[in-house]
């Protein structure tokens, strides 16, 4: 399968800029981080607010719910040209309440990994999901540098996964670049803020971001 591509706009200045040039790319997804203050320092985008933006783009959205209790927004959220809804597991509402309401709106679900989430904590809910978003770095504040552990963390997910016969799909979100995404091989998408944004040529990234899956197993094919 092709790898896919999430631009996410947290930390812009100037989103509605950013979202019109992303508009023209070819990137799979809008990466739209929700929090709500509670479950991480941070409060962003409100649903009034993501409204007024995604006026800017006709790309798919791949909400991630940084917040407490998802369960009474999905109701507004779902209104807006959403793909994948992706929460926590530590959220204070029952998850198979959270799958209903998604179900009911045909929206594709996801559970997200912290950094010190182990593997074996979504498990359970593998055949139950959509996609599994492997946090590269604490959740909440864009920026952060890439944790190495990611990596074998994604790796044994995705053996789990095949293991079992399953179609969910490994998501990566937090300090992605060009270089680490080399070794993230097995993930299916790729989450990328700042990488992508501060580059002179947001459609060149994208497609390097895309392609690097390709160009390491090329190398590893010569290797052998």
């Amino acid at each position: 399968m092709k790898r896919k591509i999430s631009a996410s706009f947290l930390g812009s200045k100037k989103v509605a800029k950013v979202l019109v040039r992303l508009n023209l790319t070819d990137v799979d997804y809008i990466h739209v981080d929700v929090m709500d203050g509670k479950y991480v320092k941070y409060k962003t985008m409100p649903y009034t607010e993501l409204c007024d933006i995604t006026y800017y783009t006709r790309k798919r959205l791949d909400i991630h719910f940084m917040v407490r209790k998802p369960l009474k927004i999905i109701d507004d959220y779902a209104t807006l040209n959403v793909e994948y809804m992706t929460f926590h597991l530590d959220i204070k509402n029952n998850l198979e309440d959270v799958f209903k309401k998604c179900h009911e709106y045909g929206i594709k679900i996801g559970l997200a990994l912290n950094p010190k989430d182990e593997i074996e904590e979504v498990l359970p809910y593998l055949d139950k999901i959509n996609l599994v978003l492997v946090m590269g770095v604490e959740p909440g504040k864009s920026g952060q540098e890439f944790i190495p552990e990611t990596i074998q963390k994604v790796e044994e997910l995705k053996k789990e996964i095949k293991k079992r016969n399953l179609k969910t799909l490994i998501s990566v979100d937090g300090g992605v670049n060009l270089e680490n995404s080399k070794d993230l091989k097995e993930a299916d998408i790729l989450v990328s803020g700042s990488t992508i944004l501060n580059s002179d040529d947001y459609q060149n990234t994208i497609t390097e971001l895309r392609n690097s899956k390709l160009e390491k197993n090329s190398k590893k094919e010569k290797n052998t």
